[in-house]
């Protein structure tokens, strides 16, 4: 009998990604987390397009089953800033405030405490991405209907903050690759670590830097992460759905950054008993509320708290007390014609 000519197939080489997938998912005993310049150097990859799709989904769960280190995240952060549409060297901000999550349960109230912020004399950067969960009112649009500054490039973003020391602009608009990530939630049932390392971008490098966690053990690593990229001062704490927002009815646990060193103290809770979930969040309650057309106590205490909880964030040696009489200073001395 003859032999086939046939030849045989030539192994495939391994993908240059492989290796980071193998570190992460080399079993229980064999897996470990990536360094910082391994996260990095993975995920500049990943931003440059030099993966596949199963393997982007598979570094993912990894990720998400091991849950995400500090390390991780920083190494992440870095890369996502080597490789986004870079602003203006001269373009600046005093606070940089991630909006990822969207409003379900209240209306939009951290949008008024922003307002007080600036008229304060902050210049502040907003970021963030709308529509990959239902049912939830998202900072662009709430901007948008308020008539506040929305931005599709850094130069609108130059322009806003110089006039109005405020401005929003989606991630797609400066990240574009990351935003098309984190619309894989979806297809892959999880979040993945985008959501959170999204926050951390700061990509004006802002002093401040204003998060929030669905999960109050996701605040230390934020943090952590924001320590190893040598962020001047950060503050982290659960908001109300996920957002920039305290809760009034609640004990909030403020983290926060400042100096190289990490900090924890508790802002008391301003409002008893249970509050009631709004039907739908949205936009006419705030205006109503700043020109003093109606009152809401929810929407005030919230405003201010969340107000104060910056000016802490701005101005480290204040305590809750002082900066919630500056909040109230601000609130009495308000434009009330804003929004007409």
């Amino acid at each position: 009998m003859s032999k086939s000519n046939t030849p045989e197939p030539r192994p495939r080489p391994e993908h240059p990604f492989a290796r980071y997938i193998r570190i992460l998912g080399k079993g229980r005993t064999g897996s470990r987390s990536l360094s910082q310049d391994e996260a990095y150097e993975a995920f500049a990859m990943v931003l440059r397009g030099e993966t596949q799709p199963v393997q982007l989904g598979a570094f993912l769960m990894l990720l998400r089953v091991k849950e995400e280190s500090p390390e991780e995240i920083a190494g992440f952060v870095q890369a996502c800033r080597g490789n986004l549409i870079a602003p203006p060297a001269t373009l600046v901000a005093d606070i940089d405030w991630s909006s990822y999550a969207g409003k379900k349960h209240q209306h939009p109230w951290f949008i008024l405490s922003m307002l007080l912020l600036v008229q304060y004399g902050c210049r502040i950067f907003v970021h963030g991405t709308t529509g990959h969960t239902p049912g939830r009112l998202y900072t662009e649009h709430a901007m948008r209907e308020l008539g506040l500054p929305v931005a599709s490039d850094w130069r609108a973003v130059d322009q806003a903050l110089a006039r109005d020391r405020l401005c929003y602009m989606s991630l797609e608009a400066f990240c574009p690759v990351l935003q098309d990530i984190l619309q894989l939630k979806p297809l892959l049932g999880l979040r993945s670590p985008v959501n959170t390392l999204a926050r951390l971008i700061n990509p004006l490098r802002a002093a401040v830097s204003m998060q929030s966690v669905f999960h109050p053990a996701y605040a230390s690593i934020h943090l952590q992460a924001d320590q190893l990229l040598q962020q001047d001062r950060t503050m982290v704490f659960k908001g109300e759905s996920g957002e920039v927002e305290i809760k009034p009815q609640a004990e909030t646990r403020l983290n926060y950054l400042s100096g190289g060193e990490l900090h924890e103290i508790s802002l008391r809770r301003s409002i008893t008993g249970r509050v009631e979930a709004v039907d739908t969040p949205a936009t006419p309650p705030l205006r109503a509320l700043w020109r003093g057309e109606s009152e809401d106590d929810y929407g005030l205490q919230a405003t201010l708290l969340t107000a104060a909880t910056a000016l802490m964030a701005l101005r480290p040696a204040e305590d809750a007390d002082s900066a919630m009489r500056t909040a109230r200073q601000l609130w009495r001395d308000r434009d009330r014609a804003r929004f007409d």
